[in-house]
């Protein structure tokens, strides 16, 4: 039953080597630990002519044209020259956008089978486990990231579960199919975050144990007091690196903390209602740090201005709310709210299934804000599915956009995107196309294998 996936794999892979051009290739030479080893597929130019663009910065151009060439955006516009050797995709009828990313996912941490045995994504021995790193659980094989990519996702920021005050590190993945480690779907240069919680989660958690913190005040207390010792922590690294005394002993958890005090982790908090966020504001002012993002941030809608004047971004769901007294002032209109008042505003998923449709869940936030009476353009919308992700995640630089010199991470849709009619006909990251509506997994995922062989009659 092995062999035949076997085979493929190496034909593909023999493919792969044909190819007339290589993508843009990231060095791989470093020997950090853990660093990564992401390499981009082989691919060749290809010129998608004739499409709508949403080109993820807001704006709408009709029948225009994308280049894609050595894995990079190399032009968009009208009536662009293919040349000799580009592959030329009719993109009539079509939409073509940037790939989508999703800032807050818990796919290879959560992956499916979801059974007790497969959730590997919240360390809740302790209030603070900074010290873990989330894509230490990631399980590469993880089917989910087949599906992300089926839905159009390109990026995706993995983030340790929400028990605990400090939940540990995050990372940012490319959806590489058939990676057999996690340092080969690790975004190159992409900083790690440290995520957070605040609210109901570790109060409760602890709380039961009869163990703090047990209360919205003992949060706050174990925030401070974390960041207290870090900030000692940090400065005696400081004072010996100058030559004054000798270097603490190596702390894991004060290396995360002390990361984040110095800007090199970018931090990631859960935080729902809009008291708490300005709360950790505050934190934020006494300590001197940045926070990146709030994440579902069901009452952001209260606090836009707060969040457009600290520069902070809002990862949230269009209309998942309720579950949970925190959860529960929550409204259709929040992203498009938090948008309109000029903030960095993002929709996540949080869940296996909706990473499948993120399209689909920035449409009803859409449609919701126009409800209101917002003017929300369809390209406006895009948005917050790709640019202000990739700014939350600092890889801006690199993707969320479809502008020239960008990695060539581009979706053509059947549809309009913000539609519940349009499905991924086509998804290419770094210009190679990594998924084609109707193609067969060849080989699929372990756990697909013996479903998907019966059903081909193999």
């Amino acid at each position: 039953m092995r062999l035949k996936p076997l085979m493929a794999l190496a034909a593909s892979m023999g493919l792969a080597a044909c190819a007339t051009t290589q993508s843009h290739t990231d060095n791989t030479a470093e020997t950090t630990p853990y660093a990564s080893t992401y390499q981009p597929a082989a691919s060749s130019p290809t010129l998608i002519r004739g499409a709508t663009v949403l080109d993820g910065d807001g704006h709408e151009l009709a029948n225009a044209d994308v280049l894609m060439r050595d894995g990079r955006i190399e032009a968009v516009g009208q009536n662009l020259a293919a040349g000799d050797g580009v592959e030329v995709i009719d993109g009539a009828g079509r939409f073509v956008t940037p790939g989508i990313i999703d800032p807050h996912s818990h796919l290879g941490v959560y992956p499916s089978p979801s059974i007790n045995a497969t959730e590997d994504g919240n360390e809740m021995t302790q209030p603070n486990t900074a010290e873990v790193w989330a894509e230490h659980s990631v399980w590469p094989q993880d089917p989910g990231f087949y599906r992300a990519v089926a839905g159009g996702v390109t990026t995706l920021h993995i983030l340790p579960g929400s028990g605990n005050l400090f939940g540990g590190r995050g990372v940012t993945l490319r959806p590489v199919l058939g990676a057999r480690t996690v340092q080969e779907m690790k975004f190159p240069g992409a900083p790690q975050s440290l995520k957070m919680a605040c609210g109901e989660n570790p109060s409760r958690v602890y709380g039961e144990r009869n163990s703090s913190p047990a209360t919205g005040m003992g949060n706050m207390a174990g925030y401070r007091q974390a960041f207290a010792d870090a900030r000692r922590y940090a400065d005696r690294q400081r004072a010996a690196q100058e030559g004054h005394g000798d270097p603490p002993d190596r702390d894991l958890e004060m290396e995360t903390l002390a990361g984040v005090l110095n800007g090199d982790i970018i931090l990631q908090w859960h935080c729902y209602r809009a008291d708490e966020m300005a709360n950790a504001i505050e934190v934020s002012h006494e300590f001197g740090f940045h926070i990146a993002a709030f994440h579902h941030a069901v009452e952001a809608y209260k606090i836009p201005d707060l969040l457009a004047r600290e520069d902070i971004c809002a990862a949230m769901w269009a209309d998942w709310w309720g579950f949970k007294l925190e959860a529960y002032d929550g409204i259709r209109e929040n992203i498009a709210f938090v948008d309109a008042g000029g903030a960095c505003a993002m929709v996540h998923s949080d869940s296996e299934v909706g990473v499948q449709r993120l399209n689909q869940e920035a449409a009803k936030a859409m449609a919701d804000g126009r409800r209101a009476g917002l003017d929300i353009s369809r390209a406006q919308a895009w948005t917050w599915l790709s640019r202000n992700p990739a700014r939350a995640l600092h890889i801006d630089d690199e993707t969320g956009t479809l502008t020239p010199g960008r990695r060539a991470d581009v979706v053509v849709w059947s549809a309009d995107p913000l539609t519940t009619y349009a499905a991924a006909e086509r998804v290419y990251m770094d210009g190679a196309l990594v998924y084609r509506r109707g193609d067969p997994r060849d080989p699929p995922s372990d756990f697909e294998l013996g479903q998907t062989y019966r059903e081909r009659g193999q």
